[in-house]
């Protein structure tokens, strides 16, 4: 094994803040396919959709794993994995999954050294952070990172994960937990939910909408997470052309639209833009644009801007337009009192 001794964090000194994370997917032998494949094809669609924006990319992917190669859970042969690293640039996820079985085997010398190589690493959020597919949470539970954390796994595994880490508040019925610098998802599809997550949270809900589209999957979060944002709720649909709208104003909320202005990127009329949105996305396209300003203006309130202030990055041309539109759309209290 290649890790070395004492603790392993993320080299700060070694890249810049505007450097990709680098996201290092842990194979072991027999590792679940869609449980790292899903993921990482929603990072590449990530990035692919920021190179067409003209901007950087957001995520560099890796894959490492104490064998050189090993075979997936369906039988196809990895190969050229990476070493475990003794160092990790930053910033830096470290990804685990899942492997075959109703309970976990660590006896293995491949398991011995993953779990001597996860004790080292010191998880800081923003840094250098953990990020556990099904049974990837059971691998780092053996290594006491879930210890203090809220986390889940895959429900065969819940029971084996109280057992392994009682320090850890293992949550059941959970798509995923996220949780400082540990995010963990129930396994198989979920870890495509989470990666999606996160991708909006670093990159934005727009982008992860259209990542989701790209991929054919919906957006969704567990029955005790919060609602979605608009720029999410209302994009579980596949028709590209309000696909379009809806990227659009994601990306410029501000801009002056109005319905010809929409219907102009789909390339179609106003009335039947107008039936095309009702359909697909269930709410007219003026009402998504204000549901998308509102939720930016709340946000900005959050952040503690005036109402303003807030009304004007949001795209609204008054406090008094966002104060009608927040009571229009039942919004409790008053944006004043955020």
């Amino acid at each position: 094994m290649s890790a070395a001794p004492g603790r392993l964090h993320a080299a700060s000194d070694m890249t810049p803040a505007t450097a990709p994370i680098q996201v290092a997917f842990v194979l072991m032998p027999d590792s679940l396919i869609l449980d790292w494949a899903g993921p990482a094809e929603a990072l590449r669609i990530a990035n692919q959709c920021l190179r067409a924006a003209g901007q950087p990319e957001a995520f560099a992917l890796r894959f490492i794993g104490p064998e050189r190669q090993t075979s997936s859970s369906v039988g196809a042969i990895i190969s050229q994995i990476e070493p475990l690293p003794t160092g990790l640039s930053e910033p830096a996820w470290v990804v685990l999954v899942g492997q075959p079985g109703r309970t976990l085997d660590v006896g293995s010398d491949s398991a011995r050294q993953l779990i001597h190589w996860l004790r080292a690493l010191e998880l800081a959020p923003g840094r250098l952070e953990l990020l556990t597919v099904c049974a990837g949470a059971l691998l780092a539970a053996h290594a006491g990172l879930l210890d203090g954390h809220r986390a889940t796994t895959h429900h065969q595994h819940l029971d084996e994960l109280r057992a392994v880490a009682p320090r850890c508040e293992t949550v059941s019925n959970r798509v995923f937990v996220v949780d400082g610098p540990v995010s963990s998802s129930a396994g198989v599809t979920t870890g495509i939910d989470l990666f999606l997550h996160r991708i909006a949270d670093l990159c934005g809900p727009a982008l992860a909408a259209q990542v989701a589209q790209a991929m054919v999957v919906a957006l969704r979060r567990g029955p005790n997470d919060p609602e979605l944002s608009p720029f999410l709720r209302f994009r579980a649909h596949l028709h590209p052309a309000i696909h379009r709208v809806q990227d659009a104003i994601g990306q410029q909320p501000q801009a002056d639209w109005s319905l010809q202005r929409m219907a102009d990127v789909a390339c179609t009329s106003p009335r039947h833009l107008a039936r095309l949105f009702l359909t697909h996305a269930g709410i007219a396209p003026l009402a998504y644009l204000r549901s998308i300003r509102l939720d930016l203006a709340d946000a900005a309130l959050r952040s503690g801007h005036s109402v303003t202030l807030a009304a004007e990055l949001a795209g609204f041309s008054s406090d008094t337009q966002l104060r009608r539109t927040w009571h229009q759309l039942g919004k409790a209290g008053s944006p004043a009192h955020r």
